[in-house]
């Protein structure tokens, strides 16, 4: 049997096509103002050693801020923070961390597991909302 007959058989019985599947919607981001911010770092090895890249992304414009440093301490994502707020046009209202020790301070004597840290101080001095991704 030919190709052409198969189709035109099937199309007879009414089954020359494919099932319709209901097909998921791709789920949409909710809506921020600008000023939202994503910070992340991540580890860059060469010949020299390691270098680590600490970027800051707007959810809203897909703005990037990004600077090098030779260490990912405390006091170098502090720093970031107030470089990314004096090179951002745009009030900063709000920035979202993962859990690392660069952004919080885990401590096992507090009743959350949080306490005070250099970057959330940065954070609440120039009035910024600090968010951490789900542990």
């Amino acid at each position: 049997m030919s190709r052409s007959s198969l189709h035109r058989c099937l199309q007879r019985h009414g089954i020359s096509r494919l099932p319709k599947v209901d097909q998921v919607k791709p789920k949409r981001f909710k809506a921020y103002e600008i000023g939202y911010f994503h910070i992340d770092f991540a580890e860059l090895r060469y010949e020299g050693g390691k270098a680590f890249l600490f970027v800051a992304v707007d959810r809203t414009l897909k703005i990037v801020f990004a600077r090098i440093y030779r260490k990912a301490t405390k006091l170098v994502a502090a720093g970031f923070l107030k470089a990314l707020v004096k090179a951002d046009p745009y009030k900063i209202h709000t920035v979202l961390t993962e859990n690392g020790v660069q952004f919080i301070q885990h401590d096992k004597r507090a009743g959350n597991g949080f306490v005070g840290h250099i970057f959330g101080a940065v954070c609440r001095e120039i009035d910024i909302e600090h968010r951490q991704t789900q542990p």
